[in-house]
C-alpha cells in the first residue's frame, strides 16, 4: 500500500443546503442574489436542484463506497415564519436521512451553514443578543424532530468566515464594515454553539440514545509571517490568527471567552465539543492586516496556496485546546478541469494519516460542484460534474479516485500510478 487509512477511519464529502439544493425559500442568500451581488449572476434558486434529484445524489455517494456525508438543513425551508415549522420540510429531510441511513451512510447534520430566513435577517440576525433564542428554537426543533435519525451534528459552520464576509469586509450579506460589529456575531455565535450543545445532547439523551456527537466546523488555516525574522510580520500573523480563529476556538470549545470577547452570559468554562472539526484549505502569508499568498507557491484554480502540512500545523493547534477526536469537515480544492484534485486529496490524507494524531473521519469538500456563494456557479470544488444548463451529474476522474479509496481503506500503488501521478500544481 501507498497510504493505509487509520483503523475505522471514515471517508466521506460535504455539502450545504443552499450551495446544492435550490427553491426561492426566503433566505438571505436569496436576497443577496436578487441585489446583484453574485459575480456571474448564477442563481441560488436554480444550484443544483439537490431538493428534487437527493435520491441521485444519494445513490452516487452509494456508488462510490463512501461511509459517511456532510449535509445541512435549511432554516428558511423549515422555518418560513417565526415560530412557524414547515411539515412538508421536515417530512422530506426525515425521508432524505433515512434513505441515507438505509445506504449504509452515517449522516452529520449542520445547522447553520451561512443562511438565514429573511425574517431572522431583517431583525438583525446574530449581531443582536435578543434574537439568539430564535437560532436556539431552531435548534431544539431540529433536535426534537430528527433526533432519532442522526446521531452527529455541527451547530454552526465556520463563525469566522460568516462574520468576516459579512461584516468585516461586506462581501456576504448583510454587506456591513465594522470590526466592532464582526467580533459581537462572533462572540453571539460562540454562545449559540454551547447552548446548542446543550441543547442537542439533553434531547438525544430523552430520546434514549448515548452517542450523540456535537461539534462545530473550525475554520482554520495557517497565519504564517511573510518574513520571519520581521518582528511587525510576526506580530500580524499571531495577531491575525487569535483573532480569526484562537479566540473562537477557546469560546465554543471550552466556554473561555477572552479578548476581543466578552462572556455576557456567565458561562462556566467547561467541554463544549466531541469532536474537532477541521475546515482547512490554505494558508495565510502575513505582511500586514491583509492576507497575502507565497510567491512561488502551488496554487489552485482561486489563487489560495495549496500546503497540506497546513492540516496538521492547524489540528496540533485545535487539539492543544481541547483534545478529542478530529474530524477533517471540510477539505477540497477549486480545479476547474479536475487536473490536480486527486493529487490534492493524496497529500492531504497523507499528511494526517502519517502525523499521528487522532484523526478519524475526512469529508472531502464538495460531493458536487455548486453555488459557490458569491463566486456563483463558475468554482468548481465537486467530485461530479454538473451541467447546470441540464442539471446532469457526471463522477469526475477524482471521484472515481475517491471510490478507490473507500474500497481499498487506503492508497494503492496502482491506484497511485492511475490517478496521481501524473498530476501538477500551477506554481505562482
Amino acid at each position: 500500500m501507498k497510504l493505509r487509512f487509520p483503523e475505522e477511519f471514515l471517508l466521506g464529502v460535504s455539502s450545504a443546503s443552499t450551495q446544492i439544493e435550490g427553491g426561492e425559500v426566503g433566505s438571505n442568500w436569496n436576497d443577496w442574489y436578487h441585489k446583484g451581488h453574485i459575480k456571474d449572476g448564477s442563481d441560488p434558486a436554480v444550484a443544483n436542484d439537490h431538493w428534487n434529484r437527493w435520491r441521485e445524489d444519494s445513490d452516487l455517494m452509494a456508488a462510490m463506497g463512501l461511509h459517511v456525508c456532510r449535509l445541512g438543513l435549511e432554516w428558511a425551508r423549515l422555518m418560513p415564519k417565526r415560530g412557524e415549522v414547515s411539515v412538508e420540510a421536515v417530512r422530506h429531510y426525515r425521508e432524505e436521512l433515512s434513505y441515507l441511513r438505509d445506504l449504509g451512510i452515517r449522516p452529520l447534520v449542520t445547522l447553520h451553514h451561512f443562511s438565514n430566513p429573511m425574517w431572522f435577517e431583517e431583525k438583525g440576525a446574530f449581531e443582536k443578543r435578543e434574537n439568539l433564542k430564535d437560532f436556539l428554537d431552531f435548534v431544539r426543533m431540529c433536535a426534537d424532530r430528527f433526533g432519532d435519525l442522526v446521531d452527529d451534528w455541527i451547530t454552526i459552520n465556520e463563525p469566522n468566515v460568516y462574520a468576516t464576509n459579512g461584516y468585516c469586509f461586506g462581501a456576504w450579506p448583510p454587506g456591513r464594515k465594522s470590526y466592532t460589529q464582526t467580533f459581537r456575531v462572533m462572540e453571539n455565535m460562540a454562545y449559540c454553539h454551547i447552548r446548542a450543545y446543550e441543547i442537542l445532547h439533553e434531547t438525544r439523551k430523552k430520546l434514549g440514545y448515548t452517542d450523540t456527537m456535537v461539534g462545530f466546523a473550525n475554520h482554520v488555516r495557517v497565519f504564517d509571517p511573510k518574513d520571519p525574522k520581521n518582528p511587525m510580520h510576526r506580530f500580524f500573523a499571531k495577531t491575525g490568527e487569535w483573532l480569526f480563529q484562537g479566540a473562537l476556538t477557546q469560546a465554543m470549545g471550552r466556554g473561555e471567552f477572552r479578548f476581543p470577547f466578552r462572556n455576557h452570559w456567565h458561562i462556566k468554562p467547561g467541554e463544549y465539543c466531541d469532536f474537532n472539526g477541521v475546515n482547512y484549505y490554505t494558508r495565510s502569508t502575513v505582511s500586514g492586516l491583509a492576507d497575502g499568498v507565497r510567491e512561488n507557491s502551488p496554487r489552485n484554480d482561486l489563487g489560495w496556496e495549496i500546503y497540506p502540512e497546513g492540516l496538521v500545523r492547524c489540528a496540533e493547534k485545535l487539539q492543544a485546546v481541547l483534545p478529542r477526536p478530529l474530524w477533517v469537515t471540510e477539505n477540497g480544492t477549486c480545479d476547474q478541469d479536475d487536473r490536480f484534485r486527486a493529487k490534492y486529496i493524496y497529500e492531504h490524507l497523507q499528511a494526517i494519516c502519517t502525523s499521528g494524531l487522532p484523526f478519524a473521519r475526512y469529508y472531502h469538500w464538495c460531493f458536487c460542484d455548486n453555488f459557490e456563494w458569491i463566486e456563483g456557479n463558475t468554482a468548481r470544488f465537486g467530485l461530479i460534474h454538473i451541467d447546470y444548463e441540464t442539471q446532469k451529474r457526471t463522477p469526475k476522474r477524482s471521484a472515481e479516485f475517491c471510490r478507490d479509496l473507500a474500497q481499498n481503506g487506503g492508497v494503492t500503488e496502482e491506484c497511485f500510478e492511475k490517478y496521481v501521478a501524473g498530476e501538477e500544481y500551477d506554481i505562482r
